[in-house]
């Protein structure tokens, strides 16, 4: 699921004069020829439901709860089923909101929590439940009294609350081949939701990523629609307990919601919300392949997905969502949105979109627009746009839901049966389950000379940034969106790989050291050195190929030294996704995929270290998932498929039985690594691949930038190359005349997915001189009569001078300010007047800054 998505709202984009003035400007000498429109988007894709198979729906129609629900509906104001069918998050949503607009339903996104603080504590989690329960309860206003129900990404066990039990991200899981250890962590992630007062998680994630690019590879258990099959339904029951059990859907239980229908982990070159071209058979075969033993299992809900099937957005095809979903598959639970799915249909905003519910959507996530989409979608029912009969059969599908969970008879969250039990967040049985979870995931690549397993009586140096790091051990999804910004202390009730290693290495009689960087203060025996993946989630982890770090980070630098001391090293690599690392595994001795593992680093070292005893306390289970890229081009490498040639095959994994050597593997990723395009537009002087500087004149006439000094014909823009912490690290920029700084790109550039999120352009800059009469602008070009701007005059005001400072204007700005962010030619345009000197050290795409540049227009 996204968060903190931008108005999507297709609109035509009103261009005020000076934003003409910027197109004009640099229109000629900044838009390639080849900056037309985008090419027309296949419209192929029929669905024929006959052709999908049948599930089976495991619960009876039960009379007396369908008298029920008719007498509630019948009772219930256009207004009040209405707000059956719209969701907003907390972020955005109050308690009294709800209690005005009678909505059914609340979520928190992966930046949502109490009070804004992502370490927030459990209780303020279960008080909020509460607040928001009581308000849709109240009936003094002559409010219905139909219970809220709360939906929260419990991605990796309830990993957006302080001290939760964190299991191995579902790649790891996938590696694991053990369903019933599934089924066991789906209880267990069940029961910690309930502590804090939530009843629904927005999980599993049922995709079968075919392209390792994707950001949510690692939300996959596979590549192989079979093992994700398997998985599927005990899953399901494991979060919501049999079908027909007296425990099913109780308060030790969540309900359910399989995701994302369909063909997610399909779309083109591994895309986030991109265009899925295949076929019907295999959008059926390999993309459903989840769906049909999770409806079969009972799942209470479905969420769709971002992604287009032939270019038609999921969230409003009707074929899918009803004909097949509903109909041919038999699903009775309700279909629910994505963050804003809605608004990136054709003719939609986030505010405004009858289509999704005609589709077949029953409740829309609508998490910072939900008052628009209640007014517009009232509208659209008295209207007859959105027909009353579609609007009671999407509120009888979610009446039901809750039914079935018995929230019409139940107190509020924390006067449940586990509200308020902190003490299960984290609790030493739940952790032994989520350790064992780690162990049945490690996957061993590699064993020269069996160097593995490790005597813990060794002096045993262990080395890496990811060694003693919760934040690139758990990954995204915890605590935080992104899993970035987070401390050690916010997981009291976890363990990081090293202090794993140095518990073990103790009591078996060794010693350990921990240096990050490898330099050593005690000769080791043995060096065990943990890298990998930054935390990321959905499209910011989207990866132009698949080599680790386009090969500068220092990980392999550090084991070849290590190895140059005579010292054995074995890696382990956290990761979201199999990577291009062919010469970090030459320069380890033993090589270990640990994926993502969560809180239990001591279940790493359970299987690299023996017991104090001399034996093997657990060998490798781990087998691959997905297969593993022969080279950093190698996208699409799946089994089964034609020409079938990974580095490592699927289900690929050494034990100690094995003997474990490796020939020297290629070093030849098959692409030129700084030609991989990234987030990086300008870095000490340089422009980004694919990227070319120009300085634009007050007249007009541009001039590329090929040296570090440089200076328009007509003096009014003058660059010189000045130091920073390294040599002409950074440029400055002294205007004489009205003048425009701008990064001209070879091909236009499609920022859709990026401005679907959060994402910025982040510009290192320093301000030396700025007049009070000097306008300064940002702006983009997307085209001859296409172009925005915003007003960077107040932000770089208040910023010191002669300071670096990292300016932050949100994509969604420039959207807004009518910008057609699929097809930029110039992504970054700095405008400015008389007088004014900046320097500018790097422009990138992200989201970290210390001035964030508001909405506000030129």
């Amino acid at each position: 699921m996204n968060v903190r998505h931008s108005d999507r709202a297709k609109r035509n984009p009103v261009f005020h004069p000076h934003r003409l003035m910027l197109a004009a400007a640099l229109a000629m000498a900044l838009v390639p020829a080849s900056g037309a429109a985008p090419a027309a988007v296949n419209d192929a894709g029929t669905i024929t439901p006959a052709h999908w198979p049948r599930a089976t729906w495991p619960l009876a129609n039960d009379p007396a709860m369908e008298r029920r629900i008719d007498a509630l509906i019948a009772s219930m104001t256009l207004e009040e089923k209405v707000g059956q069918i719209v969701q907003g998050d907390i972020a955005s949503i109050t308690p009294d909101d709800v209690r005005r607009y009678r909505l059914g339903s609340i979520l928190a996104g992966g930046a949502s929590d109490p009070g804004g603080r992502y370490n927030a504590k459990p209780a303020e989690w279960l008080a909020l439940a509460d607040a928001f329960w009581e308000a849709s309860m109240d009936t003094r206003n002559g409010g219905k009294a139909i219970p809220i129900v709360w939906g929260i990404d419990a991605m990796h066990g309830q990993s957006n609350v302080v001290g939760a039990t964190l299991f191995p991200h579902n790649i790891g899981l996938g590696a694991a081949r053990n369903p019933e250890l599934l089924r066991e962590i789906a209880r267990i992630t069940a029961a910690e939701t309930r502590v804090t007062g939530m009843e629904w998680t927005f999980a599993p994630t049922v995709a079968v990523p075919q392209d390792d690019r994707w950001g949510r590879t690692y939300e996959g258990y596979s590549e192989d629609p079979a093992l994700v099959a398997s998985y599927a339904g005990a899953f399901v029951e494991g979060l919501q307990g049999k079908a027909g059990a007296a425990d099913f859907l109780d308060d030790h239980h969540v309900m359910t919601t399989v995701k994302h229908f369909l063909g997610d982990g399909g779309t083109g070159n591994g895309k986030d919300q991109g265009n899925t071209t295949v076929s019907e058979a295999e959008l059926r075969d390999i993309h459903a392949a989840g769906y049909l033993p999770a409806i079969n299992a009972g799942a209470q809900s479905v969420m769709a997905s971002f992604n287009s099937f032939h270019g038609e957005k999921m969230h409003g095809h009707k074929p899918l969502l009803t004909d097949v979903l509903k109909g041919r598959m038999g699903f009775g639970g309700f279909v629910v949105g994505d963050w804003n799915g809605h608004g990136q249909i054709k003719g939609c905003s986030n505010t405004d979109c009858a289509k999704t519910y005609v589709a077949g959507l029953d409740m829309a996530m609508a998490p910072d627009s939900w008052k628009g989409m209640y007014e517009s979608t009232l509208a659209h029912v008295k209207d007859g746009s959105l027909p009353e009969a579609r609007l009671d059969d999407a509120v009888r599908r979610i009446l039901r839901v809750k039914m079935r969970m018995g929230l019409f008879d139940k107190p509020k969250p924390s006067e449940r049966a586990l509200g308020g039990k902190f003490e299960l967040l984290g609790a030493p049985a739940h952790r032994q389950v989520a350790r064992q979870a780690v162990r049945e995931s490690l996957v061993l690549l590699k064993n020269q000379n069996q160097l593995l397993p490790l005597s813990p009586k060794q002096r045993v140096l262990v080395a890496g940034d990811g060694a003693n790091d919760m934040s690139r051990q758990a990954g995204g999804w915890t605590l935080s969106w992104q899993g970035d910004g987070t401390r050690r202390e916010d997981f009291p009730n976890a363990e990081t790989i090293w202090e794993g290693l140095q518990a073990q290495v103790k009591s078996g009689g060794g010693q350990a050291e921990l240096a990050i960087d490898g330099r050593y203060r005690n000769r080791p025996d043995v060096a065990i050195v943990v890298f990998g993946e930054d935390p990321y989630a959905e499209f910011q982890g989207d990866l132009p190929n698949l080599m680790f770090k386009n090969g500068k980070s220092g990980d392999l630098e550090l084991m070849r030294r290590l190895k140059a001391d005579g010292i054995p090293v074995v890696g382990v690599f956290l990761s979201g996704r199999p990577l291009w690392l062919n010469r970090e595994i030459n320069a380890a001795d033993a090589f270990v995929a640990a994926w993502l593992p969560g809180s239990e680093g001591g279940g790493v070292a359970d299987v690299l270290l023996r017991g104090g005893d001399g034996r093997v306390q657990h060998d490798f289970r781990g087998k691959l998932s997905y297969s593993w890229p022969r080279r950093a081009n190698q996208y699409e490498n799946n089994v089964g498929q034609k020409d079938y040639d990974p580095q490592f095959a699927f289900g690929y994994g050494l034990t100690y039985a094995d003997k474990g050597n490796l020939p020297a593997l290629s070093e030849d990723p098959g692409i030129d690594p700084d030609a991989a395009g990234s987030g990086t537009l300008f870095e000490r002087g340089v422009a980004g691949t694919g990227l070319m500087l120009r300085l634009t004149a007050a007249n007009g006439e541009s001039t590329d930038v090929v040296h570090p000094n440089a200076t328009t014909a007509d003096q009014s823009l003058a660059m010189v190359a000045i130091n920073t912490d390294v040599q002409e690290g950074a440029r400055q920029f002294s205007f004489r005349a009205p003048a425009t700084v701008a990064l001209q790109a070879s091909t236009p550039l499609d920022w859709s997915r990026e401005t679907n999120g959060e994402l910025s352009v982040v510009a290192t800059v320093r301000v030396e001189q700025l007049p009070a009469e000097s306008a300064v602008t940002l702006g983009t070009v997307c085209g001859a009569a296409c172009a925005a701007e915003v007003a960077l005059g107040p932000a770089l005001s208040a910023a010191p001078r002669n300071e670096w400072v990292r300016l932050g204007v949100p994509l969604k700005c420039l959207a807004k300010a009518g910008a057609d962010m699929s097809r930029l030619s110039v992504p970054f345009a700095l405008r400015a007047g008389k007088g004014t000197t900046l320097a500018i050290t790097s422009v990138v795409l992200g989201t970290e800054f210390d001035r964030k540049v508001e909405c506000a227009t030129q």
